[in-house]
């Protein structure tokens, strides 16, 4: 019988890195929060307001584990509707019933309302809440306000603020347009440095650090006031008694008219999908790959978001961007919602006069860079690569929301789908007889208790998915599933999608997770979320070898390895690896591979976040399979970044009588009196006279790598020798071989 754990052990135990990871998000949700609160129109106070009261509420209350709360992107548009409609009062209160009704959503367990939501239509909403945002703030960035009716004449007038910057008389606009331009930079070229120092601080904060830095500069050194103009700085910004003491006087003047509930209507619309498409995909990341109770997360943002109308704020959502740091940085559990909470207050209360220093344009920039980040290129091409009626449904439901704001955007783009639907299967019957019928059956094998089989029939859409999703909720993602579809004449792209998130769930929790009964229908592209129905099957060219993969091929030739140019998604042999328990991986290729020396070197893309806040990452790296059980570890470089670590409860092991080695080296490991004998002096010897490269042993194997970037010819050449005399040394020395 297992032993039960003791959670308020574990607790503690993780308490120093959820304190830590806490704090890092902070640094993101302090400027943030002031932006979206801007951008809303709202006192910048507001958006912080719903920082900590969200942080607090539903860290209690929610039923998330590694989420952070606070105001959402997607909300800028209609809280800027609600509080140019109806005054800031009166928006308050609309705040404070779309809080009830999402906790009404809560109580009534309709968490499920996400899946009756397709995904190309949802993309096509969130991109264009991007746009809204990007439109309106970029004039700001440069140090321009304009008035225009709606979305659209701000993006169309964007090309007119280029003009007129050019010619800006006044040097407070013009220092205001510079540094907002630099801002924006900042956010577009900060990601890409991988340097483990300076990611300590996020770029948003960077720019926070840059701009009080500059107003300081002018007045303590120069003698003069910050030179840019004083309609493009922060407002002040009350400490927290004030917030306390003076409470909004919430209006009731419009709570009869529909102009207010349909602001109410569109918060809670807009509040429900933004956390709940969030709550899904930092599910995903969580290292211990726990499922969120949905439902009783909605009812603690219910309650955060009453709390936030009264105290001035906006509304409470479950925040991607921020979460995905958080798990970045180790958060564990819901404390680290608490203490990011918590540091804003310190914020507050230490450094509200510091933060009027910081300029709106250096604000906007940010926001102007989320925008872009929601409505991305790559987004249009990605869902064009997957067929082009998601292109289609993706952009009505874009134009749509942009013209006719987001209830009647994402509506149309869902009455889109199903008339593509309809288009495509050929037959309207087919969805309207199927539609509520239990075409879903499921039942636990005989031969094993641990394996499911799931039969779906006749069609499975965006419609019906929940019938789905509710038998493959009631696995365990340790068991074996396989879902058939040989009966199923219609499977459509957010169905395709779904099932892809459930078999890497299952891959990590160490199940499987198998999709049979599609040869049978065809696609439009090779996507492997395209929707399924019977097509003829299109024709493909091969692309020719790049002058990389030609080098690499002559290094197999000389090495006597095989290569292969084709993505490979089987990633299974890397799961056990701690580097990819938060990292999803999408596929390796450019393999080089020793059967016989059990060598496999290849290159590997990877995510780090989820969402806008996704990172995609592309490194080199070798895999190398030994033929006995060795000490699970992590061995990399001593560093500042090391040291602060081990303050957050990871510690480093020395190795005795090894001193340089261990002041050199960062070595971690759950088993450390076997890891210490494992370390033997040959062993030491050769890492100490070899270059510096991040190891990792899950065992059974060991993963290496060097940067978080594609190798270079020479590097993979040195990567390889590398490994084969690092497996020779291992080989050599069976006495390393704890089990042998």
């Amino acid at each position: 019988m297992t032993p039960k754990k003791n959670n308020i052990a574990l607790f503690i135990k993780s308490l120093p890195k959820n304190i830590f990871s806490g704090f890092v998000v902070s640094l993101i949700a302090l400027p943030l929060g002031l932006g979206l609160a801007m951008a809303s129109d709202a006192p910048p106070v507001a958006g912080i307001i719903a920082s900590i009261i969200g942080g607090l509420v539903v860290s209690i209350l929610g039923g998330s584990h590694v989420t952070i709360t606070g105001p959402g992107n997607g909300l800028v548009g209609v809280t800027l509707v609600a509080v140019t409609t109806l005054g800031l009062n009166d928006a308050y209160l609309a705040v404070v019933c779309s809080g009830l009704m999402i906790l009404v959503l809560g109580v009534l367990k309709m968490g499920k309302l996400s899946d009756f939501f397709p995904s190309s239509a949802i993309q096509g909403m969130l991109a264009a809440i991007g746009l809204i945002i990007l439109g309106k703030q970029f004039h700001i960035m440069l140090g321009h306000r304009i008035q225009r009716d709606n979305a659209i004449d701000y993006l169309i007038e964007i090309p007119n603020t280029f003009k007129d910057v050019l010619h800006y008389n006044d040097k407070g606009l013009i220092y205001a347009a510079i540094v907002g331009v630099l801002c924006l930079g900042i956010m577009f070229f900060y990601p890409k440095i991988r340097n483990k120092y300076l990611q300590l601080i996020p770029a948003p904060m960077w720019i926070v650090l840059l701009s009080v830095s500059l107003s300081y500069y002018f007045e303590l050194v120069v003698g003069q006031p910050n030179p840019i103009d004083k309609d493009y700085m922060m407002p002040a910004i009350p400490d927290i008694a004030s917030i306390a003491s003076d409470l909004p006087s919430i209006s009731f003047n419009k709570v009869g008219t529909l102009p207010f509930w349909s602001s109410v209507f569109a918060l809670t619309l807009i509040s429900s999908i933004e956390s709940l498409l969030s709550i899904k995909a930092i599910d995903k990341l969580d290292p211990e790959k726990r499922r969120s109770n949905i439902n009783k997360d909605l009812k603690a943002l219910g309650f955060a978001t009453i709390g936030s109308g009264f105290f001035g704020g906006i509304n409470v959502v479950t925040v991607i961007a921020r979460s995905s740091v958080n798990v970045n940085n180790g958060g564990t559990n819901r404390s680290s919602n608490f203490f990011h909470a918590f540091f804003l207050v310190c914020f507050i209360l230490l450094f509200s006069t510091q933060l009027t220093k910081v300029s709106l344009p250096a604000l906007m920039a940010i926001l102007v860079y989320t925008g872009y980040k929601l409505a991305s290129p790559k987004t249009i091409k990605s869902v064009f690569s997957i067929g082009k009626e998601q292109l289609f449904i993706f952009l009505v439901t874009l134009l749509s929301t942009l013209q006719f704001g987001l209830i009647s955007g994402i509506a149309i783009g869902v009455f889109t789908t199903l008339i593509v639907h309809f288009a495509i299967a050929k037959s309207v019957s087919l969805f309207l007889r199927n539609c509520f019928k239990p075409n879903v059956l499921m039942f636990r094998e005989e031969q094993s208790q641990n394996s499911y089989y799931v039969s779906v029939k006749h069609f499975c859409s965006f419609l019906n998915f929940y019938r789905l999703k509710e038998k493959l909720e009631a696995v365990s993602e340790d068991n074996d599933i396989i879902v058939d579809f040989s009966m199923c004449e219609f499977v459509d792209h957010t169905v395709m999608e779904n099932l892809h998130n459930y078999q890497s769930l299952f891959q990590k929790n160490g199940g499987h997770f198998e999709v049979l009964g599609l040869d049978m229908h065809d696609a439009d592209s090779k996507h492997p979320f395209a929707l399924r129905r019977l097509l003829p099957v299109p024709m493909f060219f091969e692309r020719n070898l790049t002058k990389r993969q030609e080098s690499i091929k002559t290094i197999a030739d000389d090495f006597n390895m095989n290569y292969s140019p084709s993505k490979n998604k089987d990633v299974a042999f890397l799961n056990e690896f701690v580097f990819f328990k938060t990292k999803p991986i999408d596929h390796t290729y450019n393999e080089l591979l020793d059967p016989l020396a059990s060598i496999n070197l290849f290159d590997i893309e990877f995510s780090e976040g989820e969402f806008i806040a996704k990172e995609v990452i592309r490194t080199t790296m070798l895999y190398l399979k030994l033929n006995s059980e060795i000490p699970a570890f992590t061995l990399d470089r001593e560093g500042f970044l090391q040291r602060i670590s081990s303050m957050a409860g990871f510690n480093d092991i020395n190795i005795d009588g090894h001193e340089d080695f261990s002041k050199r080296f960062y070595l971690i490991g759950e088993n450390v009196e076997n890891i210490k004998t494992f370390f033997n002096d040959d062993l030491v010897l050769f890492f100490e006279s070899n270059p510096y490269y991040h190891i990792e042993s899950n065992g059974n194997a060991l993963l290496i790598f060097s940067k978080e970037r594609l190798a270079g010819i020479k590097e993979i050449k040195a990567l390889l020798d590398f490994g084969k005399r690092l497996k020779r040394v291992l080989e050599n020395n069976n006495s390393l071989y704890p089990h042998c």
